[in-house]
């Protein structure tokens, strides 16, 4: 409504502004034409001269007037209208008094022109002009006026500004007509929206609103059912991590309520067992919530700081890391040459975590290859290990939270790892993949978008001969 009101407003005020400057211009130039139609008038009467008396002079000008619509002329003498035309006037001679008085009061009555506008009782306005009048010999004084009557000039300007009014009033209601459909058919996406917005709660976000054309409307419709989207997802996330973290903690809360019920409090070593088993399943339940935050953390990319990272350096630093975790060989396989954009310590983190994950899996005393390379426009890390592998069918399901695969992966764990690795490789706007290694096992690889190229450097190197580098340029 207030739209409506407003484009009304703006309509009218420009209809006003338009219609004043119009009229103002009109009555100008019609007073213009009077004032020069009688000027030239003025203009054309003859010069008196000896031996003519004022009198006489004003009756050879004005007796003669023939009547002319609208018009009319008389003379003057030592202030008195005394002379009139023949034939009449349709002045009347109080109009003719107010008219004298106007005209002599004003400056220049005493040897120049003057024009000038009076209202009168009974003609209404009246434009006039005022030749003084003297003549050599004659000690009167006298003027010639000649007038026209400015109502009836002024009437096709009258009619013009009521056809002005009229028409004004009719564009306005058709503009208010327009504006108010036009304005209901714009607007009706805005209420959708806000009947949309008005139904969401955090149990059902509603219906998206339908968009068609490119106006900016319908991007700002497109914008809010994106926004939507991304609330009601970021919603089911956390209802579906709260759902696993309760399924997750109900197991060890089970298990140790059943132990305390059945233990024997006059029995030492029982006691001691389930004091055992509580402590460990309280820790299981403490690297749960720290596993939790850390996904949290990984998940919001706007604490991330971002700045370029040679994968190859990135590659030999994370080498050197992994050879921390026990009961492997790691192996330092190839080292890709480019620079991607990211957290460096979330990158490492991630592939730490591949490295963690595959030492779990993978037969004590085997070995364990990490490696990274660029293919077309994509920096690669990558783990390989020769353990049981993962099948096809779980590859994607091992990136889920609390989710493992089944087939000879059953060691104990949050569940989360693998989700954390694939959280922060989305945020980076990458991903996880998981292929299978040549000879069994499984390769899980982060693929990040490269920022640029650098020039090659060779391959292989093992980690062991990594760690002596640094070790002799220290």
């Amino acid at each position: 409504m207030r739209i409506l009101s407003a484009l009304v407003a703006v309509t009218t005020l420009g209809l006003l502004l338009t219609g004043a400057i119009s009229f103002f211009l009109q009555y100008e130039r019609t007073l213009a034409s009077i004032d020069a139609k009688l000027t030239e008038k003025v203009k054309s009467l003859p010069s008196p001269a000896p031996p003519t008396s004022v009198p006489a002079y004003l009756e050879s000008v004005v007796t003669g007037f023939l009547p002319v619509p609208n018009e009319a002329v008389f003379g003057i003498v030592d202030g008195q209208a005394a002379v009139f035309p023949a034939a009449g006037t349709e002045f009347g001679e109080g109009d003719e008094k107010e008219i004298v008085s106007a005209a002599l009061a004003q400056p220049g009555a005493d040897g120049h022109t003057v024009l000038g506008t009076v209202t009168t009782a009974d003609a209404g306005t009246v434009r006039y002009i005022v030749q003084p009048v003297s003549v050599p010999g004659d000690g009167r004084t006298g003027a010639y006026v000649r007038i026209v009557g400015l109502d009836a000039e002024l009437l096709p300007f009258r009619a013009s500004v009521i056809s002005y009014a009229i028409a004004g009033v009719a564009v306005l209601a058709a503009v208010a007509l327009m504006s108010w459909f036009l304005t209901g058919r714009l607007l009706a996406p805005l209420r959708r929206l806000q009947e949309t917005a008005e139904a969401v709660t955090l149990g059902h976000f509603g219906d998206r609103v339908e968009t068609d054309g490119d106006d900016e409307i319908a991007d700002f419709t497109r914008t809010v059912n994106s926004m939507f989207d991304r609330l009601e997802a970021s919603v089911d996330t956390q209802r579906q991590l709260l759902d696993d973290v309760r399924h997750e903690l109900k197991t060890p809360l089970t298990i140790m309520r059943g132990h305390l019920e059945m233990m024997n409090p006059r029995d030492p070593v029982d006691v001691e067992g389930v004091r055992q088993l509580g402590l460990s399943e309280l820790d299981r339940m403490t690297q749960l919530v720290d596993d939790i935050d850390l996904l949290a953390s990984a998940e919001d990319s706007d604490q991330f700081q971002r700045q370029d990272i040679d994968v190859f350096d990135l590659t030999l630093r994370v080498g050197g890391l992994v050879t921390a975790i026990p009961d492997h060989l790691w192996v330092v396989t190839d080292r890709g040459s480019g620079v991607v954009v990211g957290d460096d310590a979330r990158l490492r983190q991630a592939w730490l975590q591949l490295a963690d994950n595959a030492a779990k899996y993978a037969p004590a005393g085997s070995t364990i290859e990490i490696g990274s390379a660029v293919v077309d426009d994509v920096a690669r890390l990558w783990v390989r290990d020769h353990g049981p592998g993962i099948a096809p069918a779980d590859r994607r399901r091992v990136f889920r939270r609390f989710d493992r695969a089944q087939a000879g992966r059953g060691v104990n764990g949050s569940g989360l790892g693998l989700a954390i690795v694939d959280a922060i490789a989305r945020a980076h706007g990458g991903s996880c993949v998981v292929t299978e290694t040549p000879g069994g096992g499984a390769t899980l690889t982060i693929e990040l978008p490269l920022h640029r190229r650098a020039p090659a450097l060779p391959t292989p190197v093992r980690a062991e001969d990594v760690l002596h580098q640094r070790k002799a340029s220290e």
